[in-house]
């Protein structure tokens, strides 16, 4: 019994609550900057409709140099407040700040100096992307002191998802009321209120997250060797990477499900499905996203049951399956679909009455179980994450949770920002010249947009993340000998054996 306590840390069940909140802490503005602000930079400020879709997407090339950085300066961290928590705080004092200045303060310069409004923009937007990189980055690589029991780790997207619901969650749902009581997508206004309630939000999520980690971020939970680990070089990193096959395959796999989310999501195409197309965003809009929710929450249930009697890997296979098998179905219905005609658009309520046709209950029941499918699946890569820095730590002794965290941050933001592109790019090519908002009217060609964004793109998404999957080696079985060769590695060194003795002693 003794062995199997020194084999597997477990969290306490206030933790494996509690630290999933960082999450939902960063989804606060993952909603609040990634689902509006091409729409405010074009619309609000001004900005060319390119450029603001395109800008968000461009400046990855700075993530590029800047992840790797953060991601070693983490790994390099032990200080009086460990290693996890300094970041946690520092990033969402970083996003706050740069966010509370972008969408409060940019619309005063004036039009005059729309020059500098270009300018502040970009800068504003790059503070924000380091201060989303710290926080974000810390959601994958403190699972790997939280717990390695592989029955505990997939708890982790349930927790996740609480969190989620309280963070991106809270901001789907005050949006449109806001829209509807305030202002406008368009007017600033609108972003006056709903960014001071996000970060409000975003901070106390926070807080809550680093008390959920408080009690594990510390050296006896860094790794086999703890402090003795040896400081690695940036220059390694390339070589772990290329070595590391599964977490290439996961961030190939995360990229898919991160980027079906992301465009299914964005705020533009719901306005444009909901409002230019079925011609009652405020009478759907909520009422779908709620239809969403409640189809999640069994297929939470089943993706935990699922993982932790197959493993990560299956549960992932099997979810992203049946969100594709009936994405099929949502993707035939919105071919068929009909301006103005009744029997051929969504209808929920009409002259205060209950008015559903078969279209909307055949939407509802494949859109219901596709998005409680996909949405279920769309943070599971997070907790497999912490199953690569351990089969890392396996494969060459080295501790690094801080450059896989930032690595899968990295294809995190890459893909979401990717989004606002492609939708920019989409709406450009049909010849709306701002993006559209619940009150546009249908432009022809709009149904086509809408479409590949809101169906074709995240198929094609869920398929490129089946196949990268396929070869994705860490099972359940496997992770448990991971575990088991590790613990025992970490005694031998405790007890004075080096690292590299350790490495080949116990293999």
């Amino acid at each position: 019994m003794e062995q199997k306590t020194q084999e597997i840390n477990r969290a306490k069940t206030y933790q494996l609550m509690l630290f999933p909140l960082n999450n939902g802490a960063t989804n606060v503005y993952y909603i609040l900057v990634l689902s509006y602000i091409a729409t405010f930079g074009s619309n609000v400020l001004g900005l060319g409709i390119l450029f603001a879709s395109v800008m968000v997407t461009g400046m990855r090339v700075f993530d590029a140099f800047t992840d790797p950085l953060i991601g070693a300066l983490m790994d390099r961290t032990n200080g009086k407040f460990g290693k996890f928590r300094p970041f946690m705080v520092i990033g969402n004092m970083i996003m706050a700040l740069s966010i509370l200045a972008m969408y409060i303060l940019t619309p005063f310069i004036p039009e005059t100096m729309q020059w500098a409004r270009y300018v502040v923009f970009v800068l504003l937007y790059a503070v924000w992307v380091i201060g989303y990189t710290f926080q974000t980055s810390c959601t994958r690589a403190g699972q790997t002191v939280l717990t390695s029991d592989p029955n505990q780790r997939p708890l982790f997207t349930i927790f996740n998802t609480v969190g989620s619901l309280l963070g991106m969650g809270v901001m789907q749902f005050l949006a449109p009321i806001i829209r509807a009581n305030v202002a406008d997508y368009s007017s600033a206004s609108f972003y006056r209120v709903l960014t001071p309630i996000g970060i409000i939000v975003s901070i106390v999520l926070t807080l809550l997250a680093v008390v959920g980690i408080w009690e594990k971020d510390q050296p006896k939970y860094f790794g086999i060797a703890g402090n003795k680990a040896e400081k690695i070089k940036p220059s390694q990193y390339l070589e772990i990477i290329r070595n590391n096959s599964p977490m290439k395959r996961l961030m190939i796999a995360g990229a898919g499900c991160k980027l079906a989310l992301s465009i299914a999501t964005n705020t533009t195409v719901l306005c444009m499905l909901y409002g230019s197309m079925m011609g009652n965003y405020d009478g759907l809009y909520l009422p779908m996203m709620v239809i969403g929710y409640v189809f999640s929450v069994p297929f939470f249930l089943l993706t935990v049951r699922t993982s932790q009697k197959k493993g990560q890997k299956a549960s992932l296979l099997r979810y992203v399956s049946v969100a594709l098998a009936c994405y099929v179905g949502v993707f035939v219905l919105l071919l068929l679909w009909k301006q103005g005609v009744a029997g051929f658009n969504l209808s929920i309520m009409k002259d205060g009455h209950i008015a559903i046709n078969l279209y909307t209950v055949l939407f509802i029941a494949l859109f219901g179980i596709g998005y409680g499918a996909y949405y279920s699946t769309a943070d599971m890569p997070i907790p497999m994450v912490a199953d690569c820095s351990d089969y890392e730590t396996y494969r060459s002794g080295q501790y690094i949770p801080g450059i896989m965290g930032t690595l899968f941050s990295l294809v995190d933001k890459l893909v979401s920002s990717l989004s606002a592109t492609i939708v920019g790019l989409a709406v450009s090519a049909i010849g709306i010249s701002s993006l559209p908002t619940a009150d546009t009217p249908y432009t022809g060609g709009m149904n086509v947009v809408v479409i590949i964004l809101f169906c074709v793109l995240p198929m094609v998404a869920w398929l490129v993340t089946i196949i990268a999957m396929k070869g994705y080696i860490l099972s359940g079985e496997k992770m448990k000998e991971i575990q088991k060769v590790n613990a025992k590695r970490k005694q031998a060194i405790a007890e004075g054996m080096t690292l590299e003795q350790a490495m080949e002693e116990f293999k």
